[in-house]
């Protein structure tokens, strides 16, 4: 059997050509030039039928493989729980983040048992496909967003397993809704406490990928201080169980924590205990409306100094507060430029709610109080509406960064010149007891990409995020639109162990692969 390659072949017979009479030559050298030149176009033509049939024939082999691919994963699921309808694909491909990448996924497989999930990475490592997990969607930075592969939605495992009064802790699958949980401890006097402002439509999976924080993180922590344990299925299929269900507990490495904010990129969770804490009584809600941003942030920070620790305190721009206001027809706007929302829980909240509004009178125009839940719930979701207002004016681009909470009122500043030296819009929203500020972009929705511009002060921000001791994301997650900014805030040695890290849980790297580092 030769081993000859076939394009090689065609041209060792077309440049070589029949054997010229011996002791004859050519008669005339134009005439040789000109059978020479055909002898070149013929093998050229020939050449170029193998390469278009090598090129087609991996086309079609690719299409088989494709097809194999397919095929292995509905076989591996039960019925209903595959897709390759593009109209379902579409809906699954994308996040929040606006990020668009290359590309399509073969397939969305819909898992509603740990088994599922189970038969899908064992299928995908054994082929090695790139897999891509989903819960709501609700990502702000891309890390849902699928351009290859397939994508793997756990929105459908959404069952409160448990609840437990006793212990305190409930034990939830990854697409329970975060505010359904919320609702479910109310019921029996607990509460879950991370709360970010898309409460109502994410869920804990996609908060655990995260490490989402949300309004209360400022007094109760952010999500991993609420995660004691977690079922994982890893990229081989195998279930790995993780913490505990007791509040304290350190024995081993807290592979737990490990597992929370790694953006599904060692691991998918399948299953989490978080503990549920007493709920709060009789809350107190301030709102503060002040001429600048400088001034609520003095504000924030002698709430801190007087030894103040609010359950909430958020603030939104004028920008925003406008925004909010045309969207929602509230009036913030009215009773000042920037407000700021404070809420103060617990058995001392009178007379630290006390405290919290001498601080803001000597420096707002004006302070409401209440203890009206109705009231205070309508303040919330005028925060809670800060960013769907934004969506309504344009394409956004969504920073994330947290600095110092020393250095607030120097990043909002800067922020603010930042916008206007590169000539775009931001709006400004932060949960300011913790320095985390959302600088948020608006291009007009008009042009097809971000345009260089918003990009540009993006950079800038993302700098001033770590020249002030800070980070490029304080709850969102790198995602994809981050992570050329991870390596300077981790620096190389750290940067390269965490790759090693990945690769110990995932060496064939088919999870959530480009995410996060």
């Amino acid at each position: 059997m030769s081993l000859e390659h076939p394009a090689a072949a065609v041209h060792a017979r077309t440049t070589t050509g029949p054997a010229a009479p011996e002791g004859t030559g050519p008669a005339d050298p134009a005439e040789a030039a000109v059978a020479e030149a055909a002898v070149v176009e013929a093998t050229e033509a020939k050449t170029a039928v193998v390469e278009a049939a090598v090129v087609e024939a991996a086309v079609v082999e690719a299409a088989v493989v494709e097809a194999a691919v397919v095929e292995a994963f509905a076989v591996a699921l039960p019925v209903g729980r595959w897709s390759t309808d593009p109209a379902v694909v579409d809906a699954h491909r994308l996040d929040r983040s606006g990020w668009i990448p290359t590309g399509r996924p073969l397939g969305v497989a819909f898992a509603r048992e740990v088994a599922d999930v189970q038969a899908v990475l064992r299928v995908a490592a054994a082929r090695r496909v790139p897999v891509t997990v989903r819960g709501a969607g609700t990502g702000l930075a891309g890390g849902a967003a699928a351009g290859g592969g397939i994508v793997l939605d756990v929105a459908g495992m959404d069952r409160i397993r448990e609840l437990s009064v006793e212990d305190g802790v409930a034990v939830v699958e990854p697409g329970v809704i975060t505010a359904d949980l919320d609702a479910a401890a109310r019921a029996v006097g607990l509460s879950y406490p991370p709360d970010p402002a898309s409460a109502a439509i994410s869920t804990i999976g996609g908060n655990i990928a995260t490490n989402a924080g949300g309004l209360h993180c400022a007094k109760y922590g952010v999500t991993r201080e609420s995660v004691l344990g977690l079922d994982v299925v890893l990229a081989d299929g195998e279930v790995l169980r993780t913490g505990r269900r007791s509040v304290k507990g350190v024995a081993g490495y807290d592979l737990t924590s490990l597992f929370v904010g790694s953006e599904g990129t060692l691991g998918v969770v399948v299953a989490a205990t978080v503990r549920l804490r007493p709920l709060a009584r009789d809350p107190v809600t301030l709102a503060g409306f002040f001429d600048t941003v400088g001034a609520a942030v003095d504000a924030v920070t002698a709430l801190g100094a007087a030894g103040v620790v609010p359950a909430v305190a958020e603030l939104l721009d004028a920008r925003t507060v406008r925004a909010v206001d045309a969207a929602t027809g509230s009036h913030l706007a009215a009773h000042g430029e920037v407000f700021l929302l404070v809420q103060t829980d617990g058995p001392g909240a009178a007379a630290e709610a006390d405290l919290a509004e001498a601080v803001l009178t000597a420096r707002a125009r004006r302070v409401r109080r209440s203890t009206d839940p109705a009231q205070a719930e309508a303040l919330f979701a005028a925060r809670r509406a800060a960013l769907p207002a934004l969506q309504r004016l344009g394409r956004v681009l969504i920073e994330d960064i947290a600095v110092p909470r020393g250095a607030l009122a120097r990043a909002a500043a800067r922020v603010t010149e930042i916008g206007a030296a590169h000539g775009v819009d931001i709006f400004t929203m932060a949960h300011a007891a913790d320095g985390n500020l959302h600088p948020i972009i608006v291009v007009d929705p008009t042009e097809p990409e971000i345009p260089p511009r918003a990009w540009a002060a993006a950079e800038e921000i993302f700098a001033l995020a770590l020249d002030l001791g800070g980070t490029v994301t304080g709850e969102h997650g790198v995602g994809v639109l981050k992570r050329r900014w991870l390596a300077a805030e981790l620096g190389p040695r750290a940067h390269d162990l965490q790759h090693r890290l990945r690769a110990v849980f995932d060496p064939a790297g088919i999870l959530n692969p480009g995410r996060a580092l």
